[in-house]
């Protein structure tokens, strides 16, 4: 397939929010994003409608079913944006997810929402993510409830693939969860040929689980959070250790790097190619 995947990880602070795109030339395809984290002064709600011009989102991931990772969830309706398939742990029910979120309080306007999707989104997929993408793939696993029954380790493992390049992106799993996911072949046969890898849970210990680096040596660790946000900075070391040596080499700052993280670098960018070739950008220089 000509052209490139675009996919970028955007500056959410304590939060998530990921844009997939194939881009040929001066046309850009159908649009995916992987949860809907923002911060006060960026929305991806906006910057769909602003920046991109859309009223569309094709696909909706949403990893992990707590406020940081769609905090502008219900952003997404209020700015008229369709959201065509929506994703998610498909193993509990909307009532079940209520029942989970009320043991922490009142759900917020984006859980809500949440809650909504589950029960509303239940008709067959129109246009296949894998058919649709322009060569661009998607497969997802989870834990199922009520094995877990807590927001973690019920988080949506999403791989995405362009080119023979793999990215996975799981949510907030804990140990526990990751351990569960192992028990699943596929899921091993994907994450041993996985590339890119996003540090479940922001980087916290709690999401490092050492049985994962038995199968995989990512060429890089992003962390997607803010500066001192619950001891995340401490496990920079553990993830750099489990890169392979080189790490990836970022075209910005013309520097090789084992990690890379929203809190120094900004928004992370990917651009990568048909030849499984992939360029690394970020928004800050320094």
């Amino acid at each position: 397939m000509p052209g490139e995947m675009r996919l970028r990880v955007w500056d959410v602070e304590h939060g998530a929010c990921v844009m997939v795109r194939h881009i040929n030339g001066n046309l850009g395809g159908r649009l995916a994003m992987i949860d809907s984290g923002c911060t006060d002064d960026w929305t991806p709600s906006n910057y769909i409608r602003n920046e991109l011009g859309l009223d569309r989102l094709d696909y909706l991931f949403i990893t992990n079913a707590d406020q940081d990772h769609m905090s502008d969830l219900q952003g997404l309706w209020d700015s008229g944006i369709h959201v065509g398939t929506f994703f998610r742990n498909s193993s509990y029910t909307g009532a079940q997810y209520r029942a989970i979120k009320e043991r922490g309080g009142r759900l917020t306007s984006d859980a809500e929402r949440y809650e909504w999707l589950c029960n509303t989104y239940t008709h067959p997929v129109t246009h296949p993510f894998n058919d649709s993408m322009d060569g661009i793939t998607a497969r997802t696993f989870s834990a199922t409830y009520p094995r877990f029954n807590n927001t973690n380790d019920l988080s949506l493992a999403v791989f995405i693939e362009f080119g023979g390049v793999r990215f996975l992106f799981p949510g907030d799993l804990e140990k526990a969860g990751w351990l569960a996911l192992l028990e699943n072949q596929d899921f091993r046969a994907q994450l041993a040929g996985t590339h890119i890898l996003m540090a479940s849970h922001h980087g916290r210990e709690n999401g490092f689980c050492p049985e994962v680096f038995d199968l995989v040596t990512p060429h890089t660790v992003i962390i997607s959070d803010k500066p001192i946000e619950h001891a995340t900075q401490e496990m920079v070391p553990d993830y750099r250790n489990v890169v392979r040596n080189d790490g990836v080499y970022v075209r910005t700052t013309n520097s090789r790097r084992h990690v890379l993280t929203t809190r120094r670098d900004g928004w992370i960018g990917f651009n990568v190619y048909p030849d499984g070739t992939y360029n690394v950008f970020t928004e800050n220089g320094g």
